[in-house]
């Protein structure tokens, strides 16, 4: 072994401050660790819900179980049954305890030596005086008059070490011995001096010594781990152990003085988790807001750093950072405060980057830039644009934030003297011109086939197998209600209700809007998995009350059930499963020798997020005839025109849905058409929406007719007689119904005697139309039988979007029924 190095001597950090962390540590939670400061050892509660955990299995052995994986015993007891090759109730009857664990004190009342063995429970000199001198049973031993008390032999001099030595010639405790034995025999040219203060203590299950360390790391361990413990934090001795450890093997003044690339990744994370409690203390947005890059919570945010190092010009950025300071209080959110904030800093940057490449003095002089550099700065961003490195709504979305703040240093006075925009020209400005146009609103048309639906929900069994259910359900509550994945993950444990009627009803909370306790109808069975997650919650947090509790608790830093779980871990697992399913074929128009074809491709994977099932929700009702404001309602969306926009994807698909049935077009007589469709197609879907009325089973084309909405049929409704009928595939339900309605109805004619012969003839469907209608739907079904698979499911798929979306429909004296709606989920009802 090395000689180890020990660092350079530093400058001992403040003891104002060590003192300031050290007074801040509550005695109730020193109390709860057993804390002694003369000692210097935590005690893990084995019963705490954070700071303790189970015991091992195994009778007698004082370890806890660090996997979930090791069946309820210890590494080592764990390590034994896999050796041994024996089931778990085998090795727990078989199993005897024969490790000497930790130091227990001698029985003997007053002796300051530690006992033998665990078995032998006396120290060496009083288990030689009872087995050698006066071969007493234990009992009468302990009571005998000349059994006296041994004084110790002096604490061990491993400086981390708490235990006593192992006897007047050693130096150290009988593990630290042996262990200062061994390297010693590996060679190890380590002074022992240094070793004393750098070796690690005993490990023992439950403890963390904190001996050997500066007074202000543990000032910093202690004040970190009472933050931590409020916060929820899952702290364990076996995480802790490693960073002390290293922490003396360095013989660091603070954690801060570690280097965290030669810790563990455990060790790092929770040493920056302690310097940062520690560093809040002295934190405040006076000693962050001159600096580059700031430590969020200094202004009240959870945490992160809002960073502003990007922009080259001094004036520019401090004019940001006087921005900033005036913006973050009056903003709601937290992290997305955060967000908000930086997205806007990182939109001057491209301000910033514009003027340094453009302009000579690369924008250090303010008097100088005006309007000029504005129009660069717009120009450069359509570059981008055009070059593919920034989408349309991105450009649009960095010029508003540049906009917005442009404006606000202005009305902050920051262009006054003695003020960094001081000399800054009036026409440095964007104006309202300067706006590009806004893309299509990217929210919409981005909801998933019905066939993928379909699909999906097939496998919806194998998502969040194991223990990992509130995947599955939070997926199964965002198919059926069309939520945000937030507004999902973060509904209170009482967040089902009945209506008047009795009927379920969803409560949740718009985050986005701001608007609380919104209420949505939900079908019973989507009713039963709120039931099902509320039973699985307070099972694991019995004792919490209602009000407090999430439905969907977090599994991390989480005591009491009422932090509700993250949208990402929602979405990782979400991730895996659908990466882990079969590929999901539907069909794809494709490109080939220059025409469009139809294929049964995968479906890509990468468009199915938790989002897309709101988008599909919003479209699915959409395609229905939800009336806009309904689906509004439904949406909870603050503007109409977002709603809207889902109407125009609609409008999109019947188009492309008229395409696919117009090539399938008959007249009367069962003959096709529509010969020329792609030649046509546009004047033909001009003359749909004008020149057309919906007739019973098909289209009229009379223009009286038309004009008169479908109700002035000179023909009485006989369209298979009339030479203005038009009909296709997706009428082909429509007149299989109505030939059957001829037929109930000519045979209760016959049936009928209370009416004279001239009645019932005028009354009774002739032959020559059901002969008309039959041979019309032969021909129909003849022609989609000679499809190909893949037409065929196209032209189903075309037909379903069509039927659905009629929502005028002329019928002789039925009543109208809306459509149904796809029926991938058919357990459940809108």
């Amino acid at each position: 072994m090395t000689a180890l190095m020990l660092p350079a001597e530093t400058n001992p950090p403040e003891e104002e401050l060590t003192k300031e962390l050290t007074a801040l540590v509550e005695p109730g939670f020193l109390q709860l660790m057993q804390w002694d400061d003369s000692v210097r050892v935590l005690t893990f509660p084995v019963d705490h819900p954070l700071l303790g955990g189970q015991r091992c299995l195994v009778i007698r052995c004082h370890q806890l179980v660090t996997s979930k994986t090791a069946q309820g015993l210890c590494r080592s007891c764990a390590r034994r049954m896999s050796l041994k090759n024996e089931t778990l109730e085998d090795f727990l009857a078989d199993v005897k305890t024969w490790r000497s664990i930790g130091a227990t004190p001698c029985q003997v009342g007053g002796c300051g030596r530690d006992r033998k063995t665990y078995r032998t429970a006396l120290c060496n000199t009083h288990a030689y005086q009872q087995q050698k001198m006066f071969r007493l049973p234990l009992e009468e031993f302990l009571r005998h008059p000349d059994v006296q008390p041994l004084p110790s032999f002096g604490p061990c001099m491993a400086a981390s070490c708490p235990r006593d030595r192992d006897g007047t010639a050693h130096l150290y405790c009988k593990a630290h011995q042996q262990r200062r034995l061994y390297e010693i025999r590996n060679g190890s040219t380590l002074d022992e001096e240094t070793w004393r203060l750098t070796t690690a203590a005993v490990s023992q299950s439950g403890t963390v010594s904190l001996r050997g360390l500066h007074d202000h790391v543990v000032a910093e361990v202690l004040y970190g781990m009472q933050q931590c413990n409020k916060a929820g934090v899952r702290q364990r001795d076996y995480l802790m152990r490693p960073l002390c450890d290293a922490a003396r093997a360095r013989q660091v003044t603070s954690l801060a003085e570690l280097d965290r690339a030669t810790l563990t990744r455990s060790s790092a994370r929770w040493a920056g988790n302690f310097l940062k409690h520690a560093e809040l203390l002295r934190l405040s947005p006076e000693t962050e807001r001159h600096k580059d890059v700031w430590k969020a919570v200094a202004f009240g945010l959870p945490g992160g750093h809002i960073v502003f190092d990007k922009i080259h010009q001094p004036w520019l950025r401090r004019a940001l950072q006087d921005w900033a300071v005036e913006d973050i209080p009056r903003r709601r959110g937290g992290n997305s405060t955060r967000s908000v904030v930086q997205e806007r800093i990182n939109s001057i940057v491209y301000m910033s980057d514009s003027l340094r490449i453009n302009r000579a003095d690369h924008g250090m002089n303010v008097r100088l830039v005006g309007r000029d550099d504005i129009v660069t700065l717009l120009t450069r961003l359509l570059f981008l644009q055009e070059q593919g490195e920034i989408s349309p709504s991105r450009r649009g979305k960095i010029v508003r934030n540049m906009r917005r703040v442009l404006n606000s240093v202005r009305s902050l006075g920051l262009t006054r003297p003695d003020r960094p925009l001081h000399g800054l020209a009036d026409d440095f400005f964007i104006g309202t011109e300067d706006l590009p146009d806004d893309p299509e609103d990217e929210e919409a048309g981005k909801d998933l086939p019905t066939e993928v639906m379909r699909q999906l929900c097939e496998h919806l069994g194998t998502l969040g197998a194991g223990d990992t259910p509130e995947a599955r359900t939070i997926t199964e509550l965002l198919i059926d209600t069309g939520r945000r994945p937030a507004e999902a993950c973060r509904l209170p444990y009482d967040c089902l209700e009945q209506d008047n009627n009795g009927s379920p009803v969803l409560v949740y909370d718009n985050h986005k809007a701001f608007r609380f306790g919104r209420r949505l109808p939900i079908a019973k069975a989507t009713a039963s998995l709120i039931t099902g997650q509320q039973a699985r919650t307070r099972a694991r947090f019995p004792n919490t009350p209602v009000k407090d509790l999430s439905l969907f608790p977090s599994r991390l830093t989480n005591p009491d059930g009422s932090k509700p779980i993250s949208t990402g871990w929602v979405s990782t697992i979400h991730r895996n499963w659908v990466d882990s399913l079969p590929d999901l074929i539907v069909p794809i128009e494709v490109e080939e020798n220059g025409e469009c074809v139809t294929k049964m491709l995968p479906f890509d994977k990468s468009k199915i997020f938790l989002y897309a099932y709101r988008h599909t929700y919003a479209q699915r009702h959409a395609d229905k005839g939800v009336r806009p404001d309904a689906l509004q309602a439904l949406m909870d969306h603050r503007q109409l025109s977002t709603t809207q926009r889902y109407y125009r994807v609609s409008e999109q698909r019947k188009r492309e849905a008229v395409d696919r049935v117009s090539a399938m077009q008959f007249d009367r007589h069962g003959n096709r058409i529509w010969r020329d469709a792609k030649e046509l197609l546009d004047d033909e879907y001009a003359r749909r929406a004008v020149g057309e009325v919906q007739a019973p089973y098909g289209v009229c084309v009379e223009p009286s007719n038309v004009a008169a909405g479908g109700y002035a049929c000179p023909a009485r409704f006989r369209c298979v007689g009339c030479d203005h009928f038009r009909t296709d595939a997706s009428y082909l339900p429509d007149l299989e119904a109505y030939l059957a309605d001829l037929l109930r109805n000519r045979e209760r004619l016959l049936a009928f005697t209370a009416a004279d012969d001239w009645a019932k003839a005028e009354a009774a469907p002739s032959d020559e139309e059901i002969t008309r209608i039959r041979r019309l739907i032969r021909r129909v079904q003849e022609d989609l039988d000679a499809l190909t698979d893949e037409d065929r499911a196209q032209i189903e798929e075309a037909t379903a979007l069509l039927r659905r979306s009629r929502r005028q429909i002329v019928s002789l004296g039925m009543p109208r029924i809306a459509p149904p709606m796809p029926d991938f989920r058919p357990d459940r009802t809108a």
